[in-house]
């Protein structure tokens, strides 16, 4: 840093918080560190006394820290206008959510941009829902200059594409199929379809139906091909699922043609959560509704979810964890189910505080 007149400050970088004191009114700095003297700052610096200050001296291939902010908010939102960025300050931007929407980090591009050093960017979890206005990540460069060269390296790390996205949620419609010899005879009273129902109204979802069949494995299959030659997006398949033998919801679901992903999550509860899909030209040939979408694109598989009984009573599973996905589109794999592994243990805490716990992170 360096000692000049205040009047050849212009364009310089203050190297301190420069403090203005009002008499019975406030205290405060009027310029913090950091801060680019403009010509209109000069009057105001001379009133509070300053006629010399310390600054940084511009050097050549050296970025002010506000400036290297701007670089990692392109890297974490490009120009993405699913998402709202602060003005930089103190090397400081905060990323909000524009939209609804389900929140997608690149974990990968994250981790080697926080590996350089001089640089931070912090999130909140991805793969979980978030409203418009949420707060997703903040970024901030360490130093109050850092070299031009190393915000290039930031970009390289990144890659051509943004570290966050929000994938919207679309209109979906779904069909419920409940099973159970108990249920339908009505020897208990049907408790899936109300938990379902009040779970898919959180998001813009449309039930087209809901059948209660008994636990034959051939009427539930015809169910479910019905549905969705009704037009379902996806269908949601309650009951039957756990080994006995008198369950026979998942090998109603592979009779349809469906693809098992996986039957079994290594989320407690819900061990017995089966994910399949249905491709549906294949399943119903010229019967496939002209006009059936899964997010924006034309459906060609359709999700169907083997519920597992603890959806009925506990507050959180998985259930909660996989559906957010599904209505926003993503396409599962074994290897997304096996990575909720770790976090997939819910602590059945008595106040549930979910989505802002440990579950499923």
């Amino acid at each position: 840093m360096k000692l000049i007149n205040t009047e050849e400050a212009i364009g310089h970088v203050l190297c301190h918080d420069i403090t203005r004191i009002i008499p019975g009114e406030e205290k405060g700095p009027v310029f913090r560190k950091g801060h680019i003297v403009t010509r209109e700052d000069i009057p105001v610096l001379l009133s509070v006394g300053k006629e010399h200050l310390y600054v940084w001296e511009k050097t050549e291939g050296m970025l002010h820290e506000d400036e290297a902010a701007e670089i990692l908010r392109e890297i974490c939102m490009g120009e993405d206008t699913s998402m709202t960025a602060s003005a930089p300050s103190e090397g400081k931007i905060e990323i909000r959510a524009a939209r609804d929407g389900l929140l997608k980090i690149d974990r990968e591009k994250l981790l080697r941009v926080n590996s350089l050093g001089e640089m931070m960017i912090a999130s909140i979890h991805g793969d979980q829902p978030v409203g418009a206005g949420a707060k997703l990540a903040g970024t901030r460069v360490i130093p109050l200059v850092i070299e031009k060269e190393k915000m290039e390296r930031a970009k390289e790390a990144a890659g051509g594409s943004p570290i966050f996205s929000i994938l919207p949620f679309s209109h979906i419609r779904y069909g419920l199929v409940t099973t159970g010899n108990e249920v339908a005879a009505g020897r208990i009273r049907d408790a899936f379809g109300p938990v379902l129902k009040k779970k898919m109204a959180e998001y813009d979802t449309e039930c087209l139906g809901q059948v209660i069949l008994p636990d034959d494995k051939e009427a539930i299959t015809k169910a479910i091909l019905k549905f969705v030659r009704e037009g379902a997006d996806l269908v949601l398949c309650s009951g039957g699922m756990s080994v006995d033998p008198d369950d026979k919801t998942p090998g109603a679901i592979r009779d349809t043609g469906a693809e098992v992903v996986s039957y079994g999550a290594p989320v407690l509860p819900g061990a017995m959560f089966l994910l399949a899909y249905l491709k549906t030209e294949a399943a119903l040939g010229d019967n496939l509704p002209a006009e059936a979408v899964l997010g924006s694109e034309r459906v060609h598989t359709v999700p169907v979810l083997g519920i597992p009984g603890c959806v009925m009573y506990a507050k959180r599973t998985v259930f909660d964890l996989v559906l957010p996905r599904i209505l926003a589109g993503e396409h599962l794999t074994a290897a997304d189910l096996a990575r909720y592994g770790e976090g997939g243990l819910c602590l059945n805490c008595e106040v549930c505080h979910f989505p802002n716990c440990s579950f499923g992170k």
